[in-house]
């Protein structure tokens, strides 16, 4: 018998990638899925790439426990999501939450962040941060997932070999990211109008970016002191993907080979992590779960090198989600999950 999921929130872009891959997936039947703004409608008519594959009424969130699902994932932004948790926080499901409030330590860290009151500390005893390469453990027996955000995945990925084995100073760990516009979400905003955005290229959120204190605390953890993350994201003229270009200063004497053999190390049971012999492309990842990751050490200025590429929709999100869902139902990681790179 397939395991029953709902989905809260279906209307935005990670919600419609969610679709994508579950509709598809062996082992699991969407039961429900809501919109409090469109329901009574068809999914297929919010999203009407999905016509003739899911044709699924929008239901209001209430209709959700009637259904009786396993797995609840919260496709919502953050400050709406917490409300979420707080009124299923008794509910038989279990919940897998795209937003970023459980994600740090606290209310009073989130607040400082993200500018914005939390109602519900009492989530924070729950949440598990859910990269499953780095807590796969903790994942399996979770009530409440926070599924890591687009850019703290693939910088995280990056660095944590190396800092795990005390190879790169802690400070300053400096991460150069490039997004495409579906970071920002589904909803029209100034900064992703087409002529903003059309031939155009900038970066945004200098020293400020949430994202900055969501790497660096689980940084944090991996070397288990602190750190200190300079994190600048930029916005490209496209519709997905993540760059991230990695500078590490290392601790002492290192080279190819050794750098080369901790990340092997570190991923060799990791199925959707792939060592690159070159730097990555946005399209090298385009609609799947993978991060490509290459290396390098520039003698030059003695600098360590690493770039990840991932799609910001899928392993930096929806993708990122069904892979905790499988580890949380004692599945295969990567079932429903092996979709091949669009590209070109």
């Amino acid at each position: 018998m397939k395991t029953k999921v709902g989905i809260v929130g279906a209307t935005g872009y990670t919600g419609s990638e969610l679709v994508r891959i579950l509709v598809r997936h062996p082992e699991v039947e969407i039961v429900t899925i809501t919109s409090e703004s469109r329901a009574g409608e068809k999914f297929s008519d919010v999203h009407p790439f999905f016509r003739n594959i899911f044709e699924m009424e929008l239901e209001p969130v209430s209709s959700l426990e009637n259904q009786q699902p396993e797995i609840v994932f919260l496709a919502l932004p953050h400050g709406i999501s917490m409300e979420y948790v707080k009124r299923f926080e008794n509910s038989n499901f279990r919940i897998i939450d795209f937003s970023g409030d459980f994600r740090l330590d606290s209310p009073e860290v989130y607040e400082s962040w993200y500018k914005k009151d939390h109602s519900f500390a009492g989530g924070f005893k729950n949440a598990v941060y859910g990269l499953p390469e780095l807590f796969r453990a903790e994942i399996e027996n979770a009530t409440l997932v926070a599924n890591p955000g687009c850019f703290p995945t693939g910088a995280i990925l990056g660095i944590t070999p190396l800092l795990s084995e005390n190879k790169v100073s802690i400070k300053p760990l400096i991460v150069d990211s490039k997004t495409g516009v579906t970071g920002s979400g589904v909803k029209a905003k100034n900064v992703t109008h087409f002529p903003n955005v059309s031939d155009n290229f900038k970066p945004y959120g200098m020293k400020t970016h949430r994202h900055t204190i969501e790497i660096q605390q689980i940084l944090d953890q991996v070397c288990g002191t602190s750190t200190t993350v300079q994190f600048t994201p930029h916005l490209l003229p496209v519709d997905r993907g993540i760059i991230s270009t990695i500078y590490l200063q290392p601790t002492g004497e290192i080279n190819e080979d050794e750098i080369a053999e901790i990340y092997r190390s570190f991923y060799q049971e990791a199925p959707f992590v792939r060592i690159c012999p070159s730097p990555p492309s946005l399209k090298d990842v385009r609609g799947t779960n993978y991060c490509d990751i290459y290396h390098t050490f520039d003698e030059r200025t003695g600098l360590i090198m690493v770039v990840t590429a991932i799609d910001n929709l899928v392993k930096g999100a929806a993708g990122q989600a069904v892979q905790n869902m499988n580890i949380m139902l004692g599945l295969d990681q990567s079932t429903g999950l092996h979709q091949v790179p669009l590209n070109p």
